[in-house]
């Protein structure tokens, strides 16, 4: 764990950002099995149910995409597993390392151990992460969210990640889009808003902006190939500056790490291929607060 000294910073559109990750969420099972918080936030923000993960759509080499805004061929992150003892960080600047070098305040919650490779030192003012093996090498949506409510207590972070792992574990296990998967997208809703509660106790009520989206999608009892039910991911925009519409085409993963760094005013390197989203967001917000 790390943590630095609280600072006083102003985004661009908001001074809060909050990213869920929904590890293995298939857009078409909000509506399927009913997530009442996702819907809420489909009604209330703007969304895609037709965005788009990386061709290596596993689990590390996605997320690494989500936070450096650049594809796998770039990153070079392909492999699927904790090997930070043998490869170490990722070197290419992720979403946390430039919004800390730009002086704003980075949290991440992760619930896999293979995240290890994304807490690169000194980009990350705090975060947490499984350290066993096996069963012990994951974080329930109950712990995540714990830990981050302990958090948010006496820390008022200004980029916060949290990762949830339970439709994706539930896909591997008994299959994506079946009963138990069902219930697993039940239990990363509630996870959602858990975070939104705690969220409003600690920026108040549009005091941030959340974003919300997966990986991967799965079929069968697996994915990592580039058949569409595994490459198709939610991007959901949700709080403040956000304009009140409804679907959003065109999304990519790396468009996520674009868009955090352009809600806080921070500039995307050069050879990001991911744009800020900031057709979702109201008119007055897009040419400055």
């Amino acid at each position: 764990m790390q943590q630095g000294a609280p600072l006083v910073m102003h985004g661009r559109v908001t001074d809060h950002v909050i990213v869920i990750s929904l590890d293995g969420l298939r857009p078409d099972a909000i509506h399927k099995y009913h997530a009442p918080t996702l819907e809420r936030l489909m009604r209330e923000g703007r969304y895609s149910l037709t965005a788009q993960t990386i061709n290596t759509s596993l689990t590390l080499p996605a997320h690494t995409s989500m936070f450096t805004g650049i594809t796998e061929d770039a990153h070079h992150v392909t492999w699927n597993s904790d090997k930070t003892a043998e490869k170490g960080y990722v070197t290419t600047p992720t979403m946390f390392g430039l919004a800390h070098s730009a002086g704003f305040v980075t949290a991440a919650f992760f619930s896999k151990t293979k995240f290890h490779h994304l807490q690169v030192p000194f980009t990350l003012d705090y975060s947490v992460s499984p350290q066993g093996s096996g069963f012990n090498s994951m974080f329930s949506e109950d712990r995540v969210t714990g830990y981050l409510g302990k958090y948010l207590e006496h820390a008022s972070p200004n980029l916060t990640f949290v990762h949830i792992m339970e439709p994706d574990f539930i896909g591997h296990q008994f299959g994506w889009m079946g009963h138990m998967y069902g219930l697993a997208v039940r239990e990363a809703d509630l996870g959602v808003e858990k975070v939104i509660k705690e969220a409003d106790a600690k920026f108040g009520r549009g005091g941030y902006t959340l974003i919300v989206t997966a990986d991967h999608g799965g079929h069968g009892h697996s994915h990592g190939t580039t058949d569409a039910r595994d490459l198709t991911i939610p991007w959901i925009v949700w709080g403040q500056g956000v304009q009140h519409g409804d679907t959003l085409s065109g999304i990519h993963i790396m468009d996520t790490a674009a868009t955090v760094l352009w809600l806080l005013g921070v500039d995307e390197p050069a050879n990001w291929v991911g744009h800020p989203v900031s057709r979702a967001f109201e008119s007055t917000v897009v040419t400055g607060r």
